[in-house]
């Protein structure tokens, strides 16, 4: 018999736009929140609901905590990831990149997000999430399928 543990599926959606410095990331910087308060993290990001796919997962995120509707996703990757051998859950997470939205991003959920800010990928803020910053550091290796912690 093995042991089960439960699946945590999640969907991330970076904006990215071109500027001086080459391509520009939208990251918030969280707080109030119980996991990675005071990190850089996707500017969009949260659990994939019961009965909602990864792609609807980002579209809500989007509207939910940038207040950007008709976001055009690119899955990049999935993400397989744990923190650590003894955890009684697994990640699962869809990365999405968009260059074209409607609308102008901003904070919606002040209680959640400090600030947002638009970053080159070649320097990123720190701190960041771990598996974020390495998810970003993948965005161009043609990879589909990453793990972290293991």
């Amino acid at each position: 018999m093995t042991d089960r543990f439960a699946l945590v599926p999640a969907s991330y959606v970076y904006l990215l736009r071109e500027g001086d410095a080459g391509t520009e990331v939208l990251l918030q910087l969280r707080q109030g929140t119980p996991y990675m308060d005071g990190h850089w993290a996707a500017a969009a990001a949260g659990h994939v609901e019961r009965g909602e796919t990864a792609y609807d997962a980002a579209r809500r995120e989007a509207v939910e905590e940038l207040g950007v509707t008709d976001v055009s996703l690119t899955l990049e990757f999935t993400m397989q990831r744990t923190q650590h051998a003894d955890a009684i859950d697994e990640r699962v997470d869809w990365f999405f990149t968009s260059r074209s939205w409607s609308g102008t991003p901003r904070v919606v959920e002040p209680e959640k997000a400090a600030e947002i800010g638009w970053f080159p990928l070649s320097a990123l803020p720190e701190p960041m999430v771990p598996h974020e910053a390495y998810a970003l550091a993948q965005l161009s290796s043609g990879a589909v399928y990453l793990t972290f912690g293991f």
